[in-house]
């Protein structure tokens, strides 16, 4: 039976030299915000934000110099993913093409891909999403229904994407498409880069219980693209896009989504904290550091060059938990009211709404629990 090994490594840098820069970054670069503005920062767009980090080296940071990034060590990349998210920086708009975009060209696409797509994305001008979910189908990824057919000019494709994050501020959308007439399930997929400028492209926007707008649904109709537009071998968007999924599913985001609370929690509690108070702290941190370890060992495994589809499943279901239970945890525990105007207060109402939907996105528990089941040998 395979279990969660935790990965032993050294830092090939100076982790301490590198909180320091991009705390310095920070400083210059973030208005200090309000505790709620801080939650679930990655889904939060700014291209001004996005386009400062990337002068600053900070965008695309373990690709080849020769297509825009630094060559940092993916390590360093965490330690930097880390202290962004811990400030509630707004890194939505750049947060996909950095995360699976670039990683997917460099690793399936064309030397031609690469030099066209990767060079902008670095700079933070060029701006991807995932077109997986499909309505109807859940996180049932392998029930694809958009379909793509040959002909003269590259590919008609029709059918229709949901739940796509940043689709609104996107250029291009990787989009996971059926391709071979008659196949079912994991067969027959291919992945394409999908111009959202194009003719039959139409983006809807999701909005969510809070008013926002991080969600959208994606038509497509008659949209012609072109076979260099296809990335990795026609019938291999199985494989590359569950490799894709290990990126999504392990990072630092699956459980820091809510940390802004945690810590304007500990911030009222600071200078007369109740027994309860004690006890609730150390716990909750003790959780958050053993899921730290837990997904710093799975990035220091993608590092190796290995898929951990089995520790990223396990990362994303536990940081879902924690990240979803933390809001509810300190309701139960804190004297609030939630219609006060107070850092707490706004930022427990919103997480309260808002966390269920953190689960979803990735992979609902039920497909993580099979991955899991599979992968430990029980079913």
């Amino acid at each position: 039976m395979q279990t969660f090994s935790i990965r032993s490594f050294s830092t090939p840098f100076d982790a301490a030299a590198t909180r320091a820069s991009i705390r310095a970054f920070l400083s210059e670069h973030q208005p200090p915000g309000r505790a709620d503005d801080r939650c679930n920062s990655w889904a939060v767009p700014d291209k001004a934000f996005s386009q400062a980090l990337a002068r600053a080296g900070y965008v695309g940071m373990v690709w080849p110099k020769k297509y825009g990034g630094g060559e940092k060590h993916p390590l360093e990349r965490y330690v930097v993913l880390e202290e962004l998210l811990a400030a509630g920086a707004p890194v939505g708009m750049h947060w996909i093409a950095d995360r699976q975009g670039g990683p997917l060209l460099l690793r399936y696409g064309t030397k031609e891909q690469c030099e066209h797509f990767m060079p902008a994305m670095a700079r933070a001008e060029l701006f991807t999403c995932i077109g997986m979910s499909e309505p109807g189908s859940g996180s049932d990824l392998a029930s694809v229904r958009t379909r793509g057919k040959r002909d003269k000019n590259g590919w008609v494709i029709n059918g229709q994407k949901v739940w796509t994050t940043n689709a609104h501020n996107a250029h291009y959308m990787i989009a996971l498409v059926r391709t071979v007439e008659g196949s079912e399930r994991q067969e027959g997929l291919t992945q394409f880069l999908i111009d959202l400028s194009l003719p039959g492209v139409t983006v809807r926007p999701i909005i969510d219980l809070v008013g926002g707008h991080d969600f959208n649904e994606v038509f497509l109709e008659d949209v012609i693209v072109p076979d260099d537009m296809r990335v990795g071998e026609e019938g291999h968007g199985w494989k590359q896009v569950t490799a894709e999924l290990s990126l999504e599913r392990s990072g630092p985001e699956r459980y820091l989504s809510s940390l802004a609370l945690l810590l304007e929690f500990i911030r009222v509690n600071s200078k007369s904290p109740s027994s309860q108070s004690k006890s609730l702290i150390g716990k909750l941190t003790a959780e958050l550091w053993t899921l730290r370890q837990m997904s710093m060992s799975t990035a220091a495994k993608l590092a190796d060059g290995e898929d951990p589809a089995l520790e990223a499943a396990i990362v994303k279901d536990l940081g879902n938990s924690f990240e979803q239970e933390l809001p509810r945890v300190l309701q139960a525990s804190a004297d609030c009211d939630l219609s006060s105007d107070t850092d707490f207060a706004r930022a427990l109402a919103l997480l309260l709404q808002v966390s269920p939907s953190f689960s979803l996105r990735g992979g609902t528990r039920e497909i993580l629990r099979g991955i899991i089941a599979r992968g430990l040998g029980l079913r």
